[in-house]
């Protein structure tokens, strides 16, 4: 019962209440003091079923986390966690570095300039094309022509002094 209170302790009450208040203004008191009582129980009805919709909210929240890490799941992830939390079986089976003497790849790459050089280059000297190669500006570029040197016919030619027949 309420604030446990026995039929002996509301017949006390009820006495002292006919005493004090009369009996002519008994009833209008007993009616105004049930219209708060009936608020008092509204506001904690209402009190009480707003907190059990906040812990139902939350409850969906969490299960809403929950599904949404069940979605998640990264299966892959927690086989390795579960076999092998360390790594080190993972490193055990790894193939080792083996260096490729075939590839040449590396050796190109060196060979060639950088790309700012070339850029710079091309700007610098014009190349003329003739046949499949380029003549140019290019270190140790060859004519691709058929045509025979005549350098040696011309003496100071390639910026060679001529020699005298002595």
């Amino acid at each position: 019962m309420l604030f446990d209170i026995g039929w002996p302790e509301l017949l006390l009450i009820g006495v002292v209440a006919l005493i004090v208040i009369g009996p002519k203004e008994l009833p209008n008191a007993l009616r105004i003091a049930g219209f708060w009582f009936r608020k008092a129980r509204s506001l904690s009805r209402e009190f009480q079923g707003s907190v059990e919709q906040m812990i139902r909210e939350a409850e969906l929240d969490e299960i809403r986390k929950d599904l949404k890490k069940a979605t998640e799941f990264d299966i892959e992830k927690e086989f390795q966690k579960t076999v092998d939390p360390t790594g080190e079986l993972a490193e055990s089976i790894k193939p080792p570095q083996i260096p490729d003497y075939f590839d040449d790849a590396p050796k190109i790459a060196a060979a060639l300039p950088a790309p700012e050089a070339v850029g710079e280059a091309a700007t610098a000297a014009p190349t003329e094309i003739v046949g499949f190669e380029q003549i140019g500006a290019g270190e140790g570029a060859a004519p691709a022509s058929s045509a025979p040197d005549n350098s040696a016919a011309a003496p100071g030619a390639a910026g060679e002094p001529a020699r005298s027949k002595a």
